[in-house]
C-alpha cells in the first residue's frame, strides 16, 4: 500500500476514534447533568438564606451555591444554567434554598426570582414619618428618600393621587417584602392597597355627602388619631359632621399636633393659638389634609356616622370618651374626667 494511503487510512481511524470518544463523553457528561439535576445532595438538609448580589456572575453563584452545601457540583450547575440560557436571567435578592432540592428546582427558584420576603405591619394611626423610619430601621429603604417621593408632585400625580403629599394613602396593613425593596415600589404598593380599599361605592357616598375623597381620607385620619376604643369611631365621626354643618371649628388636638414641627409630645396652649393649615381651633372646616393614614373602619366611619346630636366630646382617660350635646354639658365632663373635679 502506497505511503500516502496508508497516512490517509490511519487518520481516518484516528479521527473516528476521536469522534468516538467524543460523542462518547458527551454522552457521559449529558448523563451526569441529568442525572444531577434531578437529585438533591442531601434529602434531609434544613433551608438556609442564600442571596446573591447584584452582578454576579453565574460562576460565582454556582460556587457560592457549592460552597454553602446547597448542590454538590458547581461545574455541573453551571453547565445545566447555561443549555436553559439561564446564564443571564438570575436575580440579586435573598432566597430560601435546600440542598433537599433538585438543582432543577433551585435554578427554577433563581430564575423566577422567588426571594425572601420580609413581614412589615404599619399601624393604624402612623404617619409619613413614622412610616418611612420603620422601612428604614428594617433596611429595605432610605427614610429621606422615602419622604421626599411621599411629596414628589410628579409621582404622585402617576400613582393617581390628587394630593399636595401621599399623607394617608399609605394604607396600613401587614406587607411582605423583600430586604432590599426601591422606596417607589414600597409606597406604589401601599398606595395601591388604598385604592383597593377605598371602593367605587365609598366614591358614590363621599359625593352623598359633598365631599372628595381627600376629604374623606382627611376627616377619616383625624377619627383615627382621636379614636381609642374602636367602637367610638362611628360617634366620633357624627360630632365632627355635626360640627361642619354648623359650621363650628373642629377643635381636634391632633391636627394641632401634626402642624407643629418637632413636637415633644406636650401640647401647650400656645400651639392650640398658633396658625397652621393644620390647627383646627383656629380654621374652620378641615385641614389642609390627612394628619395620619387611616384604616377601613375610620373610612367607613367618615362616611357613613352615626346618627347623633353631640357637638363635643372629652377623654375619660380609659381609652373611651364622654360625648355631649352642649358646651355646659361638655364643660361639666372636662371638670369630671380631665380636671377630676366633681
Amino acid at each position: 500500500m502506497p505511503k500516502s494511503k496508508k497516512s490517509l487510512k490511519n487518520f481516518t481511524i484516528l479521527f473516528l476514534i476521536i469522534c468516538l470518544v467524543t460523542v462518547s463523553a458527551g454522552f457521559a457528561l449529558y448523563y451526569k447533568i441529568d442525572s444531577f439535576v434531578k437529585t438533591p445532595s442531601d434529602s434531609n438538609a434544613a433551608d438556609i438564606v442564600f442571596s446573591i448580589a447584584p452582578g454576579q456572575s453565574l460562576s460565582l453563584i454556582s460556587n457560592n451555591l457549592e460552597k454553602q452545601s446547597i448542590i454538590a457540583d458547581s461545574t455541573c450547575f453551571k453547565l445545566y444554567a447555561r443549555m436553559k440560557d439561564a446564564g443571564k436571567k438570575l436575580q440579586a435578592g435573598e432566597y430560601i434554598l435546600s440542598a433537599s432540592k433538585s438543582p432543577a428546582q433551585i435554578l427554577d427558584i433563581l430564575l423566577k426570582g422567588k426571594v425572601k420576603l420580609y413581614k412589615i405591619t404599619i399601624p393604624e394611626g402612623w404617619d409619613i414619618k413614622q412610616i418611612a423610619s420603620a422601612f428604614e430601621i428594617r433596611e429595605s429603604c432610605s427614610q429621606t428618600r422615602f419622604i421626599e417621593l411621599c411629596h414628589d408632585k410628579s409621582f404622585i400625580t402617576q400613582l393617581g393621587v390628587k394630593s399636595l403629599s401621599l399623607e394617608g394613602y399609605l394604607f396600613p396593613d401587614t406587607y411582605f417584602f423583600p430586604r432590599k425593596t426601591s422606596c417607589e415600589n414600597i409606597i406604589r404598593t401601599m398606595v395601591n392597597r388604598f385604592q383597593q380599599i377605598f371602593t367605587p361605592a365609598m366614591k358614590t357616598r363621599a359625593g352623598e355627602l359633598g365631599f372628595n375623597i381627600h376629604e374623606v381620607v382627611t376627616l377619616a385620619s383625624i377619627i383615627e388619631k382621636e379614636t381609642g376604643d374602636a367602637s367610638e369611631r362611628p360617634l366620633i365621626s357624627s360630632v365632627f359632621h355635626n360640627r361642619l354643618k354648623k359650621n363650628m371649628r373642629l377643635e381636634s388636638d391632633p391636627t394641632v399636633i401634626y402642624g407643629i414641627k418637632d413636637f415633644d409630645g406636650n401640647i401647650k396652649r400656645r400651639h392650640l393659638r398658633m396658625l397652621t393649615p393644620y390647627n383646627t381651633y383656629k380654621i374652620k372646616g378641615l385641614p389642609l389634609g390627612p394628619i395620619a393614614s387611616p384604616g377601613e373602619l375610620s373610612i367607613k366611619a367618615a362616611l357613613y356616622p352615626e346618627k347623633s346630636d353631640y357637638l363635643f366630646f372629652v377623654s375619660k382617660k380609659d381609652t373611651t370618651h364622654k360625648f355631649s350635646k352642649t358646651i355646659q354639658e361638655h364643660n361639666r365632663a372636662v371638670r369630671k374626667y380631665q380636671l377630676r373635679k366633681r
